[in-house]
């Protein structure tokens, strides 16, 4: 007898096959209860083409404005601005979980019922979170979600319902969470050619229909997300291809041939191997989904990657605090001025530039934390170029964001006359943000906006450890944890062998003490770059003497 999951896949298979999708060297089979269905080598083929998906098969929001019974009252909402091209078809996920004899039944069905991002987190998986952005990040998420559904989504819900004759069936908040995290989990960016989204008018059709087309073509630009040439860049799923994991060594990428002529299929998505040689029987076909830090992975996709070479660390400065701020009212003119960055990613891969490098990175890897490059320093002569300057792994532009909150009342006084003077008596000259930061940089150095940071990641660091300890504390639980799937009881098996040497914990628990322990290491270090570069910007001479 076949086991939930087969019957289901044979119905999507079933469902595939007239919608044109050609499986030629893949197959699609259940891997486990939480990365659910994957695909995986099945033939040799000489093409290397594994997987072609029609573009008409996409869940767009062209799809969602097409669609016979849901398209017109979803392209009033969407003209009028009651929804946008993403809420769209998050309608169309919610609408159609619920609609018994929904046409996208066969796919829907294959989609995980639960996720493992943070949304769905209980109360102690969450709380594993405390201190880090994410935390903080999910529970505005949810409280946004509950207030667009109760607000707005669930009428708009209903409404859609009753035109299918189904007024009755109850709508709940986890339907549309389920939607939310179907989209953010499985959308891409669809590189389609402009001549499939916006199709050539053919003679002799009627100037009504002419006027239709053109109302049409006005409503798709809006949806899409970029245009460069003959392509349109659309969000949308794409069942089949939407089955890949993701992989740090990808075996295959996805592609799209617009006229056929790569695949046979005009207008479709197609999965490519990029494998050297030829696939093994059963292998698991692995895409990537880009260079995401363990930040993005978890929040997006409920996993994470231990010891994640792309992972990164978020600093910001409290916009709120510049109210506190003495001078508060001309630093923030100053800042305006600028177009100050209030926050910086800081990327793992900048320490290999630092004072401290971690020595990872091969030789010939490329560096995606490349630092901005510094300016040209002083417009005088006066200040001398920093020694360590090369070896500062923060972004000049957070950096002039801290020198200007960082100015005491000499200091302001002093850049203020430096502009003056540049604008001069008649005002006949527009202040540039470059000239602002120079004269920034000329007055004050590094050492004011290293005290700044200094203290932003010791605040950063406390809050991280804050309830679970040093980094050192959640390796420790790392080391023990025995890990049980979340909806898993208390009784499983493993859990007899627990001691003080072992920890049952959910997979969503231990992914959160990843993350976190790796929040706490990128601060770590990066609170020891800024101390080290404090240090020396206060014992170097930053002036020559007049």
């Amino acid at each position: 007898m076949a086991t939930p999951e087969e019957a289901k896949l044979e119905t999507f298979l079933h469902w595939l096959q007239p919608n044109g999708v050609e499986l030629r060297g893949c197959k699609i089979k259940h891997c486990d209860s939480r990365k659910g269905f994957g695909i995986f080598s099945d033939k040799d083929v000489s093409d290397g083409i594994l997987l072609a998906v029609p573009l008409d098969l996409a869940i767009t929001p062209m799809r969602v404005l097409q669609d016979p019974l849901l398209g017109p009252a979803c392209r009033s909402m969407f003209e009028e601005g009651h929804v946008d091209d993403r809420l769209l078809m998050m309608l169309l996920l919610t609408v159609e979980r619920l609609r018994e004899n929904s046409l996208w039944k066969p796919y829907l069905d294959m989609l995980p019922t639960t996720f493992h991002n943070p949304l769905w987190f209980s109360d102690d998986e969450l709380q594993a979170l405390r201190g880090t952005t994410l935390y903080r990040a999910t529970e505005l998420q949810k409280k946004s979600l509950i207030s667009l559904y109760e607000t707005k989504v669930k009428d708009l819900v209903k409404k859609l319902l009753t035109l299918d004759g189904a007024s009755e069936i109850e709508v709940r908040y986890e339907d549309f969470l389920w939607a939310n995290s179907v989209f953010w989990s499985r959308a891409l960016n669809i590189p389609m050619p402009r001549s499939y989204v916006f199709p050539e008018m053919q003679e002799g059709e009627a100037q009504e229909r002419d006027q239709v087309k053109q109302s049409e073509n006005r409503t798709k630009e809006m949806m899409c997300t970029t245009t460069q040439g003959d392509t349109v860049w659309v969000e949308g799923l794409v069942p089949g291809i939407d089955f890949c994991n993701h992989d740090l060594k990808p075996i295959a990428t996805w592609e799209v041939d617009g006229t056929g002529s790569t695949t046979g299929v005009p207008c479709c998505m197609y999965l490519q191997s990029a494998a050297p040689s030829p696939l093994q029987i059963d292998q698991e076909i692995s895409i990537s989904y880009g260079n995401k830090g363990n930040e993005e992975l978890l929040y997006l996709y409920g996993f994470v990657i231990d010891d994640n070479t792309d992972d990164y660390l978020m600093v910001h400065y409290p916009a709120e605090a510049l109210n506190t701020i003495s001078f508060s009212e001309s630093k923030s003119q100053l800042l305006e001025v600028q177009k100050a960055e209030m926050r910086c990613l800081l990327p793992k891969a900048l320490l290999e530039q630092g004072f401290f490098p971690l020595g990872k990175q091969n030789k010939g890897e490329s560096n995606n934390g490349k630092v901005d490059q510094v300016p040209n320093y002083s417009w005088s002569g006066q200040r001398k170029t920093p020694s360590y300057v090369n070896k500062l792994v923060f972004p000049e532009k957070f950096m002039t964001t801290l020198r200007t909150i960082a100015m005491q009342e000499d200091e302001l006084y002093k850049v203020s006359s430096m502009l003056e003077e540049l604008v001069g008596p008649e005002g006949g000259r527009e202040l540039s943000d470059t000239d602002v930061q120079a004269a920034i940089w000329e007055v004050c150095g590094d050492s004011g906006a290293f005290e700044i940071l200094v203290d932003l990641l010791r605040v950063k660091l406390m809050d991280l450890e804050e309830g679970s300890g040093t980094e050192e504390s959640d390796l420790e639980l790392l080391k023990k944890a025995l890990i049980i799937d979340s909806h898993e009881n208390n009784k499983h098996p493993r859990m007899e062998n627990e001691s003080e040497e072992h920890m049952a914990m959910s997979r969503n628990k231990w992914c959160s003490i990843v993350y976190r322990r790796g929040q706490k290491q990128l601060t770590r270090l990066f609170l020891k770059e800024a101390e080290h570069a404090l240090h020396l910007s206060q014992n170097e001479q930053e002036f020559i003497v007049p």
